[in-house]
């Protein structure tokens, strides 16, 4: 990143946590994609609150920015596997912060898991969890209860012009990965699993590069959106599979499990949007098909008689690239560091929440201020 767009993004955090301070003595444990972006963001944290530690998302890091980052901050390997076991969960954040109040800063539900354990035995005080994410809104709100609160950025309209972008760049990703072993994507049946925001976006961005679009979404209202966008709809995973050359998966709840892969038509492309482990139960395959790397990010699946491939090992295929989205990721950005002086100052009760509509437009006014010159 520039001087003077280093200075600008950090002078926009500056004027975002003036807007929406934080709470006295407050620790944060930050799970983030770690781009070139994101240590402004960090930086903007860090002003308001003790971070205790950065986890990056392991398939979404950036090796000089992770570098920097460790100069700056604590940084600690993540792993589902880490917040799946609340025993462990729990010596975890004893070690990293005992006796603090913290907040827990999320991008998939990671501490949905061991919450109750958390909040319940923890030395300290869980204030609250800001989530930036579809699947871990999902994941939360799945929950019994929840023992404390949760402010969900995933549906906020501030981030769909984010969203919008993100499937427009998962569509550049995969067609560049595609043309790499000199094959193209034009004319091709694709099948979209998940008609979201960004299921949403990656169906019209296909659709405009002259692919035939079929989408595939377990919510019927989802379905009828899509068929009346024009784009053909199935109720079923295996009949969206049964033609589609490239199968795009926007779930974040597993698009794909162990039965549905062979489903697939020889020598489809399998992407997703999000993690792995998410939306693709490719550990169901082990010892069942054979795996060889064909090309930089990507991979053939392949049995007697039957083969796929997958992009980008099942994770989110844009970040291959750097997930770029412009200025406008500042904006989701602002309103995490918003989430989370509010729970700072225990505005909100246990359960999940929104931030409010004038907080919002707060946010927006500020953005326009420095990135809409």
């Amino acid at each position: 990143m520039e001087s003077p767009e280093k200075a600008r993004l950090d002078a926009f955090f500056r004027q975002i946590t003036t807007r929406f301070p934080a709470g006295d003595c407050v620790t944060t444990l930050i799970i983030t994609h770690l781009l070139s972006e994101r240590p402004a963001f960090l930086r903007a944290m860090a002003a308001t609150s003790t971070v205790g530690a950065v986890l990056p998302k392991p398939k979404s890091v950036d090796q000089p920015t992770l570098e920097a980052v460790r100069r700056a901050f604590t940084v600690h390997d993540l792993s589902r596997e880490l917040f799946a076991d609340s025993t462990r969960a729990l010596d975890y954040l004893e070690d990293t912060a005992g006796g603090r109040n913290v907040i827990l800063v999320d991008i998939g539900g990671y501490f949905a898991p061991c919450l109750d354990t958390l909040v319940e035995k923890f030395s300290g005080r869980i204030l609250g969890i800001a989530e930036d994410t579809e699947n871990g809104h999902q994941r939360y709100a799945a929950l019994d209860h929840l023992p404390c609160p949760v402010v969900s950025v995933a549906r906020s309209p501030l981030k769909d012009c984010e969203d919008h972008l993100v499937g427009r760049s998962i569509v550049f990703s995969t067609d560049a990965l595609v043309r790499a072993r000199g094959d193209i994507l034009t004319s091709r049946n694709a099948c979209v699993i998940g008609f979201g925001k960004v299921g949403r976006a990656i169906a019209q961005t296909l659709r405009a590069q002259d692919l035939r679009v079929t989408v595939h979404d377990t919510d019927p209202v989802k379905r009828v959106q899509a068929h009346s966008q024009g784009f053909r709809t199935s109720a079923s995973t295996a009949d969206a599979l049964g033609d589609a050359e490239l199968v795009l998966c926007a779930t974040g709840n597993l698009a794909l499990r162990q039965g549905d892969f062979a489903a697939l038509r020889n020598g489809a492309y399998v992407a997703s949007v999000t993690s792995s482990e998410d939306e693709l139960e490719l550990g169901s395959l082990d010892g069942l098909y054979q795996r060889t790397p064909v090309g930089e990010h990507l991979t053939r699946y392949e049995i007697t008689g039957h083969y796929f491939y997958v992009l980008a090992d099942g994770g989110a295929v844009n970040f291959v690239h750097g997930a770029a989205v412009g200025t406008y990721i500042h904006l989701v950005q602002a309103e995490i560091l918003a989430a989370t002086a509010a729970l700072s100052q225990g505005r909100f009760q246990p359960g999940l929440h929104e931030m409010p509509a004038p907080d919002r437009q707060a946010i927006a006014r500020i953005w326009f201020d420095y990135f809409n010159r």
